[in-house]
């Protein structure tokens, strides 16, 4: 399987946030949403960053609870890595695991076609077991 087929079953709907967006603001559309980061998108709607509920923990730490008046801009991770639709899971694990990041924009050239997380690959790894498992199990009893 691969970044497409979980884009088919989860859909391409991604939930964006603008760079002059608060920290506060984006801390509502993470919880309203229930979601742990979310794109940042430029007027035009080129990506520019994600934050995280990470990022903003940071920021907390570092600013206390003036962190939520800073903007997006202001705590975005803007060096992105991101993955393409034909990206295997197993491919993209890797990369998650390398990289420690836990969530990967999907491009198809420069245009943002779907988000997924590591929760989406586990899922898709999962159900792809069970297949496996399940069609092992028709071929021992129907062997």
């Amino acid at each position: 399987m691969n970044v497409a087929g979980i884009l088919k079953t989860k859909g391409f709907n991604v939930i964006t946030a603008a760079p002059s967006d608060t920290i506060a603001e984006i801390s509502n559309i993470l919880g309203s949403n229930r979601i742990g980061a979310v794109l940042i998108v430029d007027a035009s709607g080129a990506l520019v960053g994600v934050v995280s509920e990470r990022d903003i923990v940071r920021g907390l730490s570092e600013c206390g609870e003036d962190c939520l008046q800073q903007t997006a801009s202001d705590l975005m991770t803007s060096s992105l890595i991101t993955t393409t639709a034909s990206e295997t899971i197993d491919s993209v694990m890797g990369l998650m695991t390398d990289k420690r990041i836990r969530h990967l924009p999907v491009l198809d050239g420069d245009d943002l076609i779907g988000f997924i997380s590591i929760g989406d690959i586990v899922k898709a790894r999962m159900d792809e077991v069970e297949r496996e498992a399940a069609a092992l199990r028709d071929y021992i009893a129907t062997g």
